[in-house]
C-alpha cells in the first residue's frame, strides 16, 4: 500500500499501473518493478501482443515482453466493458502513478484522458508517453522509434552520408522516453496533489540531438550524418572485427607512439587542420595497422596511453567481459539485481507475469491533502553540487535545474570544464577563439564558482558546500574523487544525507573501472554499435555529433535522483555505469543471446514486429519518408496507395520475407514525390509515416518551439523534454561565467539563501584544455 512503508532501502512503496501498449511505458514501469514497487500491467483480453512476437524462448514467450515485463504483474482489462472499466477504477484508486499510451482519441473513448484521470482519482501522477504528445491526434497511431527520430530529426544524424538515414539499434527513443516519464513522475510526486507529465517521443529524440540545433542557429550550416567512414573519428577494421579510433588533437603524439609508424612523424601532420585536410594520406596507414592486431589488443593499449578508444563489441563479447562479470552485469541462476541499470539501491530480476492475471482487491490510496494552490517548481529547495563536465554530468545538473533545485556548478581556474572552449560539430579546426554555445546549453541555469580543490582552503571550502547541500554529481575518471578527497565514503562523513551520484565511464569497480571515453567509445563497448548499421555491414555509431550514451545517462541520472528526493532516500550512493545503462536498454537481445547463442546483428530500419519498416528516397537531395506498418490494414492501404493491389493480401510474413520486392514498389512512389507529399497521401491513407527532418526542418516546425523543445533567447539552447501540464519552467538565466558567484560562495548561509542573480563581471581567461574521463 501507499501509505508510507518503507520497503528494505526502497523508500515508499508505490502501486503503478501501466495502460497501453509500447515499449515505452513498458520500460517505464520496469524501472518502478526493478526498484521493487508494485506493478500493475493492465492487457486487452488475449494479452499484450509482445507476448507473442519473436524471437520466443522455449516456453514461446517473446525476449522482448519478458525483459520489459519482469517482476510485474498483470490483469487482463477489457476497456469496452463496465466490468472492465470498474476493475480498472479500482486500481486507480489504489495508484500513485499511472503510466498511459493511449493517444487522444483513444483516451477520450475509454473515460482515461488525463485530466479525467486527474479529476476521478485526486493526488493520482499521470504520465503519458505518447508519439506526439497527449493531446496531438498524431499520437493515436502505434508509438514507434524509427518515426520519432524521423520526425525528431535524430535519424538524420545517424548514418553515413551516402546512404540512408538509421534508427539506433533496439528502441532508443522509446527507452529514452521512458527514462524521461519516470523522471517526470517524481516531479509530479514533489507536486502538492500531484501533476500530469506529458512526453513525446519525437520530443525526446529532438532534446538528444540538441547539438543539431545550437550549430545550426549560431552558423546556419545544417549538421548531417558523418558515419564511421570519414572524418576525425573512425571505426576501422580489426583482425577479429572493428575498433573506434578515437582521440583528441592534443593527443597526437600518444596516437603516433601507438601506431609506431615514421609515416605519422611527419611535422606538418602536427596540426590538427592539416591532418584535417590530409585525412586520405595517413589513415590507410592507421587501416594497416589496425587490421594486423586484435580488437581488444588495439583497445587496451590504446587506453594504456590515455587514448579513449573503443572496440565493437557484440552481446557475446558482453557476455564474456571481464568488467561485466566483475560486476555481474549478467544473470546468473537464482542471482537477485542482475542486469541492473544501476548500483546503490535494491534492483529486482523477477520472471514476467503470466496470462492468468491477478483478482486482488488494492486497497484506495488515503486522499491527498489539499494543494495549496501555488506553483511550486518540483525541486525548490533542494541544493546541487553540479562537478559534472562536459556533457553526462552537467547535461544532469541543467536537468534538476530546470525544475527548481539550486545547482552549483563547481571548477578549478586552472582546469575548467572543456566544454567552455569546445569546438561546434561543424568546426574547421579543433581551436576556438570564444565561449562555445555548446556550453551554455548543459549549464544555463545554474550558479557558478571555483574552487581549488587540491589545496586545503579549497577542499575546506568544499566540506562547507556538502554540509549544506543536498546532491553532488560527478563524472570524473574513476579515482580522481578519492584524490580530491571528495569521494563518497569522505563526504558522507560530513553530510550523512547526501546523494552522491557518479556517472563513470564504466563503472566504480571492476578491472576497466578507470577507462577514458566518449559517447563514441561507449556506443561500441556497450554493444548498441553492434545492433546499429546496415545489414551485412559493420557496427555504426551515434556520432561524435550526437554522443548518445551521454544523453541517455543524463536522462537517467536526473531522473535517480529526483527518485531519492521523492522517496526520502538521503544518504544514497548512486554508482551509474555509462556502458552498463546503454547495454540495459538491450534487454530483449541479451536474453535472446542467453537462450540461444544468437548474436544480433545489424538490421538496418527493419525490426520485428513492424513491416514494412524503413525510410524511402524521396524527390530532393537526402529528401526521406519513414514508414512503418504494424497492421494487415496498413498495409494493405500502403499496397493501394503505391500501386501494387497484388501485395495488399499478402501476410505480414511475405511482407518481412520479400522486402526487397516491397522496398522496390514503395520507393517507385516516394521517388516521384515530394517528402511532404508523401507523407500527406501517407496520412490520408491511414499509414503510419514521418518525415526525416533536418535541424533546419525542426528548428521551422512550430510543434517543436510549442513545446518548448529548444529555447531561443539571446542564444539558441536545448529545452525540456517534457511537459508538466501544472508547472511551466521559467526561461533560465545564462550559464555562469568562470567563477561568477565565487563572492556570494563566501556568504555565511550560502547556498541555503535564494538563488542569487547573475552580476556584472568581468570576463575570465578560460585556459584551453580538454581533460580525459567520460563525457
Amino acid at each position: 500500500m501507499s501509505d508510507g512503508t518503507r520497503t528494505g532501502g526502497r523508500g515508499r512503496l508505490l502501486r503503478v499501473v501501466e495502460l497501453g501498449d509500447g515499449v515505452a511505458v513498458q520500460v517505464c514501469g520496469r524501472l518502478f518493478a526493478g526498484l521493487g514497487h508494485h506493478v500493475t500491467r493492465c492487457e486487452a483480453p488475449g494479452g499484450d501482443p509482445l507476448r507473442r512476437r519473436e524471437p520466443v524462448d522455449a516456453n514461446g514467450l517473446g525476449h522482448t515482453f519478458a525483459a520489459l515485463n519482469a517482476d510485474k504483474r498483470s490483469v487482463q482489462i477489457d476497456l469496452e466493458s463496465r466490468d472492465g472499466r470498474a476493475r480498472l477504477s479500482a486500481l486507480l484508486a489504489a495508484a500513485d502513478i499511472v503510466i498511459t499510451a493511449l493517444g487522444p482519441a483513444r483516451a477520450a473513448e475509454t473515460g482515461l484522458a488525463a485530466e479525467r484521470l486527474r479529476a476521478d482519482h485526486p493526488g493520482l501522477a499521470v504520465v503519458a508517453i505518447t508519439s506526439y504528445g497527449m493531446a496531438d491526434p498524431r499520437s493515436d497511431a502505434h508509438a514507434d522509434s524509427l518515426l520519432a527520430e524521423s520526425y525528431g530529426g535524430l535519424a538524420a544524424m545517424v548514418g553515413e552520408p551516402d546512404r540512408e538515414p538509421l534508427t539506433l539499434g533496439g528502441e532508443q527513443t522509446a527507452h529514452a522516453a521512458a527514462f524521461v516519464g519516470f523522471y517526470g513522475s517524481m516531479l509530479a510526486a514533489l507536486r502538492p496533489g500531484g501533476d500530469v507529465v506529458d512526453v513525446a517521443l519525437c520530443d525526446v529524440a529532438a532534446y538528444i540531438d540538441w547539438k543539431s540545433d545550437v550549430v545550426y542557429a549560431e552558423t546556419g550550416v545544417v549538421p548531417g550524418r558523418t558515419g564511421t567512414n570519414s572524418g576525425r573519428w573512425r571505426t576501422v577494421r580489426a583482425a577479429d572485427g572493428w575498433v573506434g579510433i578515437i582521440f583528441l588533437p592534443e593527443q597526437w603524439d600518444a596516437f603516433i607512439s601507438l601506431i609506431g609508424d615514421p609515416a605519422l612523424e611527419d611535422p606538418e601532420l602536427r596540426g590538427d587542420q592539416v591532418r584535417f585536410e590530409r585525412m586520405d594520406s595517413w589513415w590507410p596507414v592507421v587501416e594497416r595497422w589496425a587490421a594486423r592486431r586484435p580488437k581488444r589488443e588495439i583497445y587496451r593499449d590504446a587506453q594504456r596511453l590515455g587514448l579513449p578508444f573503443g572496440y565493437g563489441a557484440d552481446i557475446a563479447d558482453l557476455a564474456s567481459d571481464p568488467q561485466y562479470q566483475a560486476r555481474s552485469f549478467f544473470p546468473e541462476p537464482g542471482r537477485d539485481g542482475a542486469l541492473a541499470p544501476l548500483k546503490g539501491l535494491p534492483w529486482r530480476f523477477g520472471p514476467p507475469p503470466g496470462l492468468s492475471g491477478i483478482d486482488e482487491v488494492p486497497v484506495p490510496r488515503p486522499a491527498p491533502p489539499p494543494a495549496d494552490g501555488a506553483d511550486r517548481a518540483p525541486l525548490e529547495g533542494v541544493v546541487v553540487l553540479d562537478l559534472g563536465t562536459i556533457t553526462a554530468g552537467a547535461a544532469t545538473g541543467r536537468l534538476l535545474a530546470d525544475y527548481g533545485a539550486t545547482v552549483i556548478k563547481i571548477e578549478s581556474r586552472g582546469r575548467p570544464d572543456a566544454f567552455r572552449l569546445w569546438p561546434s560539430p561543424t568546426s574547421g579546426d579543433a581551436e576556438v577563439t570564444e565561449e562555445s554555445p555548446l556550453f551554455e546549453s548543459n549549464n544555463a541555469g545554474k550558479l557558478g564558482i571555483t574552487l581549488d580543490l587540491k589545496s586545503e582552503d579549497g577542499r575546506a571550502e568544499m566540506r562547507r558546500l556538502v554540509a549544506r547541500a543536498d546532491v553532488l554529481i560527478e563524472n570524473f575518471t574513476v579515482g580522481v574523487t578519492r584524490r580530491l578527497g571528495i569521494d563518497p565514503p569522505t563526504l558522507h562523513e560530513v553530510n550523512p544525507d547526501l546523494i552522491y551520484l557518479s556517472l563513470s565511464s564504466q563503472g566504480q569497480s571492476g578491472p576497466e573501472s578507470g577507462v577514458r571515453s566518449y559517447g563514441s567509445t561507449l556506443d561500441l563497448l556497450s554493444g548498441l554499435a553492434s545492433v546499429t548499421g546496415y545489414p551485412g555491414g559493420g557496427p555504426m555509431w551515434s556520432s561524435a555529433d550526437i554522443n548518445y550514451p551521454d544523453q541517455l545517462v543524463s536522462l537517467f541520472g536526473a531522473g535517480m535522483i529526483a527518485y531519492c528526493v521523492a522517496q526520502g532516500l538521503r544518504g544514497t550512493y548512486l554508482d551509474v555505469s555509462q556502458r552498463e545503462l546503454v547495454s540495459w536498454t538491450l534487454a530483449d537481445r541479451i536474453a535472446e543471446h542467453l537462450a540461444a547463442g544468437t548474436v544480433p546483428q545489424p538490421t538496418g530500419n527493419r525490426r520485428p514486429g513492424s513491416t514494412p519498416h524503413d525510410v524511402y528516397r524521396c524527390s530532393g537531395d537526402d529528401q526521406w519518408i519513414a514508414i512503418a506498418c504494424t497492421t494487415d490494414a496498413e498495409r494493405a492501404a500502403l499496397a493501394a496507395l503505391v500501386g501494387a493491389g497484388h501485395m495488399a493480401d499478402m501476410p505480414a510474413s511475405w511482407w518481412e520475407r520479400d522486402h526487397e520486392e516491397v522496398d522496390g514498389a514503395i520507393t517507385r512512389w516516394t521517388r516521384g514525390r515530394s517528402k511532404q507529399e508523401c507523407l500527406r497521401e501517407l496520412t490520408r491513407a491511414g499509414v503510419p509515416a514521418a518525415p526525416v527532418q533536418s535541424a533546419r526542418e525542426r528548428a521551422e516546425d512550430p510543434h517543436f518551439r510549442l513545446r518548448r523543445v529548444f529555447l531561443d533567447g539571446p542564444r539558441r539552447q536545448k529545452g525540456y523534454p517534457l511537459r508538466l501540464l501544472g508547472h511551466e519552467p521559467r526561461q533560465p538565466r545564462p550559464a555562469p561565467r568562470l567563477g561568477e558567484h565565487d563572492a556570494d560562495a563566501r556568504a555565511p548561509h550560502w547556498p541555503h539563501a535564494a538563488p542569487a542573480e547573475a552580476i556584472s563581471a568581468a570576463p575570465v581567461e578560460v585556459p584551453s584544455q580538454r581533460p580525459g574521463g567520460t563525457t
